[in-house]
């Protein structure tokens, strides 16, 4: 990027990128060693995009971009704890992305331990239970609302995501308020490659 784009250019720049990779037609961009010698001194990336770890979900293919255009953060079912507002918060304070993602996806094995989880009653073992805990409320939030089939508690978790995102980070709040940033939710259909907004603060998104 030569240039600081805007909230809503960014989340154009991004949208972009997937229709290529949906029509089969990328250009992959900045993706040769011109770009990697431009960048080495330092970058300046346009969207933090946090994500879910599937290893289908890799971000900088789906969305046809190249090195230094993301800033990447990705766990299990997308779930938040410290380390991940911190990498936000640097991702829009210190790297001044002017977009946050959050990008969720259908058949998410998160999801879907949580919600086997609930109706047999035993957790997980380890630190997947954790995972699972943290994705829970997203299923009974959903089903207290009438949404009980997958793709609907799955945009729920999307939903609840980008809102906890801008609850418990002060930081970026400001900068969705100010106009300087926004955030957005996006869930990804692994069958098509395409991804759809399901939330959205700050951006025109239709």
């Amino acid at each position: 990027m030569t240039f600081s784009p805007t909230p809503q250019e960014a989340f154009e720049l991004l949208l972009d990128g997937n229709q290529r990779f949906v029509a089969g037609l990328p250009e992959h961009p900045n993706q040769d060693a011109a770009r990697r010698t431009e960048i080495a001194p330092g970058q300046r990336p346009f969207a933090v995009l946090f994500g879910c770890s599937d290893s289908r979900l890799a971000a900088e293919i789906i969305f046809d971009r190249g090195l230094g255009d993301l800033f990447v953060v990705r766990t299990a079912g997308h779930v938040m704890g410290p380390e991940v507002l911190g990498s936000v918060e640097f991702g829009v304070d210190v790297l001044n992305c002017p977009l946050v993602v959050v990008l969720g996806h259908d058949s998410c094995g998160a999801v879907g331990a949580a919600i086997a989880a609930l109706a047999d009653g035993v957790p997980p073992s380890g630190y997947v239970r954790d995972v699972v805990e943290r994705v829970t409320p997203s299923v009974l939030t959903a089903r207290a609302a009438g949404r009980v089939e997958p793709d609907e508690i799955l945009a729920e978790h999307i939903k609840l995501t980008v809102d906890l995102l801008l609850d418990r980070s002060r930081a970026l709040a400001e900068r969705v308020e100010s106009g300087q940033a926004a955030v957005v939710g996006l869930c990804y259909r692994l069958s098509d490659g395409s991804a759809e907004v399901v939330a959205g603060r700050g951006l025109v998104t239709s």
